[in-house]
């Protein structure tokens, strides 16, 4: 959950907080990469956030608490020799045996849980931070074991392209023009000052002044369609200095209502998640069944049926049923590059 708003990112975890977890993970990352303990000396230089201590004094008091820690939380840190000659020297590391995970095996509804859960995590990668620390361990002669570090930081990302290039223009105080996807299917052309943005229920809306109507708007980031242009001149408009993105989202969001009943045919051996949460069940032949389900939140449910693709089609209602073929046409959009088609602009 976070906020964007002028230039600064207002999140409900604290700075301290953030930077700690960080610093614990690059710590953690360098231990696991390497296949000899590491010095101190090294560790600091590996590190980034210990490079920002201001004495060595201060980051032997900083690691001993970091230490600490990793211990408590269960990781296997080792203390060894690093050089039989010289047994003051002290190395540490994270012996990958005892950190990994014993074999597991899932159960098929457990399969599904975790292929829900995937759809908000990126690709297990490094961070910035933790990828300079490897290559400054490779570079003072440090044997990496880059196998140990798979999946270590699966980073959790929002799936709207647009909210890059709008974090952009919010810090930099410059206008965007984009197709903005309106409740009834049709596009319209926005052009928008982005003042933040905010996360409100799970999803992440830009706030900000629309120059066509000449008043506050809020976009919810899902219904952007197609790329989001910076147009003018950086710090062209200022942000209304009692602007609160999220107390905006609030007040214009409508209350979510209970919907028709969603009358799906799903694909046999498809759509599980749906089938368990469905009212009633029919067999249409050995193919198809007939799903009858209810939901409430017309766009949640939309990509989720979007989602499994050629395996479920709406039979009823409408609404819910364009807005279905709507994020279909916007996804073979983007892998053919051609325009939406059955689109209206106005």
């Amino acid at each position: 959950m976070g906020t964007w708003s002028g230039s600064v990112a207002r999140v409900s975890v604290q700075p301290s907080v953030a930077a700690k977890t960080e610093r614990l993970l690059n710590l953690v990352i360098a231990l696991l990469s390497t296949r000899m303990p590491l010095t101190k000396a090294r560790i600091r230089a590996a590190v980034p956030q210990y490079q920002d201590t201001a004495s060595v004094e201060a980051f032997d008091r900083m690691f001993e608490r970091d230490k600490d820690e990793l211990r408590e939380l269960g990781i296997p840190l080792e203390t060894s020799v690093v050089d039989p000659l010289f047994d003051d020297e002290l190395g540490y590391r994270i012996d990958r045996r005892e950190y990994a995970l014993p074999e597991i095996s899932f159960t098929p509804d457990e399969v599904s849980a975790l292929v829900l859960a995937g759809r908000i995590w990126s690709q297990a990668s490094l961070a910035a931070q933790a990828n300079a620390a490897l290559t400054k361990l490779a570079a003072t002669g440090v044997v990496l074991d880059d196998r140990s570090v798979v999946g270590v930081e699966p980073r959790i990302r929002t799936q709207e392209a647009s909210f890059e290039p709008l974090r952009r223009a919010v810090r930099d105080r410059r206008a965007v023009t984009f197709d903005y996807r309106k409740a009834d299917g049709t596009l319209a052309a926005r052009r928008v000052q982005p003042w933040g943005l905010t996360q409100w229920r799970g999803r992440w809306y830009v706030t900000g002044w629309d120059a066509q109507r000449e008043a506050e708007r809020v976009f919810r980031l899902g219904r952007i369609v197609g790329p989001v242009k910076a147009v003018g001149s950086v710090g062209a408009y200022a942000v209304p200095a009692d602007h609160e993105p999220r107390v905006l989202v609030r007040s214009t969001e409508p209350e979510v209502v209970d919907q028709p009943p969603a009358i799906l045919r799903v694909r046999v051996g498809a759509g599980n998640t749906l089938r368990r949460r469905a009212r009633s069940i029919g067999d249409i032949d050995d193919q198809w069944s007939l799903v009858d389900i209810d939901y409430r939140d017309i766009d949640g449910f939309a990509a989720e049926v979007a989602g499994f693709g050629p395996d479920v089609v709406v039979e009823a209602p409408q609404d819910l049923q364009r807005a279905v073929l709507s994020l279909l046409r916007e996804a073979a959009a983007r892998h053919t590059g051609a325009v939406p088609g059955e689109q209206v602009r106005r």
